[in-house]
């Protein structure tokens, strides 16, 4: 089980580290380091860095400085490179290359290297998709091996569950692949209710009409999405080159390395334009209204739940244009609630209500005592929005060369929350229909909402008849 690092201390005093000399290798956390009034570094030399994650018979790095410098270190020195440095580093420390052995030595060393291995395949499994990273770490049990052989053991049941976790990250991955395939676009000109008749599809309300179990079933398809994204992944986004590295990017297939998170943001657009479909499909009035008030009690049960994403998705929706343009149509819908749930994600003073909520439902998750109330989805979209200006808001590297290694604490804070988050298991009943419904359901382009909301409440100004008559003649066009 992942849990959020500890020990981040938010005032972070810097004191000038002395000249760095030519030293032998040695044992335990390396001198010349910024540090904070407490243990942890705020910056230093990449070496040093490296040197403070490599173990030692009497020493072993705290658990939130493993996961801030394994989340960080990508960025200027890719997985199999850093391994091989902290496998040279281990190899010359505890004198592996000679014999004998010191025995009694290796076998304190033993347990924490593997240690360090097993948090590494634990948290970041996919920087061991390379081959190069099960070489070294077979490389290093290979030389501790003669002082205890129990080390094989140990070793072979880490690569076991790390297959195991691999083989479920690619068949997850290779399932959101399937679904985005077979998700489709409804045809604009189908809309054109006034010439054709209505396309002949389900829709949301025959397939469920109880807002509280669809909210259920959007809360399968969020937790789904978050269980593939890696922390890794929040730091590959924004990876670039390297200035103090002459050699290119650490991350040349940057699509691929980030291939969950865009996955996760791609189902967040297909909600929206869902439920904006939903709304704008039907060609009676009192139809829309209805299907308004439907997802108005939806968002408000996701809000209940911890579901933020989908609660954002859904309002979303129902602000697009094609959608708020129907004053008909929503006069005739009840919409009290609807505007408290939107005074609950407005935007103003950095999504301060928001944030507040959140802050509830991250409260009440520490102290839940089941599944269901330790749900907490957070608006997905601000979150990446928050790490992107973190990361544009503090440089990498300090003038001196070092890691700014402050930044990337406040980086593993608000990544190993989320990776807290998303290791809750649903405690809903999959529903297959509704789940499929959502995945594959038609949905219009903009242009086709924009058709069907003229379609059903006519143009009101010159810029939309002028609108309407070119989607119109581009529908006709077509056909």
């Amino acid at each position: 089980m992942f849990t959020t690092p500890t020990g981040f201390s938010p005032h972070l005093a810097c004191v000038e580290p002395e000249e760095e000399e030519e030293e032998a290798p040695q044992e335990g956390p390396e001198p010349g380091a910024c540090l904070s009034d407490g243990p942890m570094i705020t910056s230093a030399s990449l070496d040093t860095l490296i040197q403070n994650l490599v173990p030692t018979a009497d020493y072993y790095p705290e658990k939130a400085y493993v996961f801030t410098f394994l989340l960080s270190a990508r960025l200027f020195i890719p997985p199999p490179e850093l391994l091989a440095r902290v496998c040279e580093l281990c190899i010359k420390q505890q004198q592996l290359d000679q014999s004998p052995l010191d025995t009694a030595k290796v076998r304190k060393f033993g347990p924490k290297i593997l240690q360090l291995l097993t948090e590494w395949t634990e948290t970041f499994p996919s920087d061991f998709r390379e081959e190069k990273m099960v070489g070294h770490l077979k490389d290093i049990i290979r030389r501790i091996a003669p002082c205890d052989e129990a080390y094989w053991k140990t070793l072979n049941q880490v690569l076991q569950k790390l297959s195991q976790r691999l083989a479920q990250m690619n068949q997850g991955e290779e399932s959101i692949v399937k679904v985005s395939l077979n998700a489709s676009s409804i045809s604009d000109k189908l809309v054109a209710f006034k010439t054709k008749p209505p396309p002949i599809q389900k829709d949301m309300l025959s397939i469920c009409n109880d807002p509280y179990t669809l909210a259920q079933q959007l809360t399968h398809v969020e937790l789904e999405h978050l269980s593939h994204i890696g922390p890794e992944e929040f730091v590959q986004a924004f990876v670039q080159k390297d200035p103090l590295d002459g050699t290119q990017p650490c991350f040349s297939d940057q699509k691929k390395k980030t291939s969950n998170l865009e996955a996760y943001v791609r189902w967040f657009n297909r909600l929206c334009y869902l439920v904006a479909t939903e709304i704008c499909m039907p060609a009676k009035k009192k139809q829309r209204a209805q299907v308004i008030e439907f997802f108005i009690d939806v968002a408000r049960e996701c809000f209940n739940i911890g579901n933020f994403n989908s609660l954002m998705a859904i309002i979303s929706g129902m602000n697009m244009s094609p959608v708020s343009r129907l004053k008909k149509t929503w006069g005739k819908a009840k919409t009290a609630k609807f505007f408290i749930l939107e005074h609950q994600m407005d935007p103003t003073g950095n999504f301060y209500n928001y944030r507040t909520a959140l802050r509830g439902a991250a409260h009440r998750s520490q102290t839940a005592n089941s599944n269901r109330e330790r749900i907490v989805i957070p608006f997905f979209s601000l979150l990446i929005k928050d790490i992107y200006f973190l990361n544009e808001g503090c440089a990498n590297r300090l003038p001196n060369g070092h890691v700014n290694f402050e930044k990337f604490v406040e980086l593993a804070r608000q990544v190993g929350e989320f990776m807290t988050w998303k290791q809750v298991e649903c405690p809903f009943e999959e529903d297959r229909s509704i789940l499929h419904y959502l995945h594959t359901a038609p949905i219009f382009s903009e242009d086709g909402l924009y058709l069907a909301s003229y379609e059903s409440e006519s143009p009101e100004n010159q810029v939309e008849k002028d609108r309407w008559k070119a989607l119109r003649s581009n529908v006709l066009g077509k056909t």
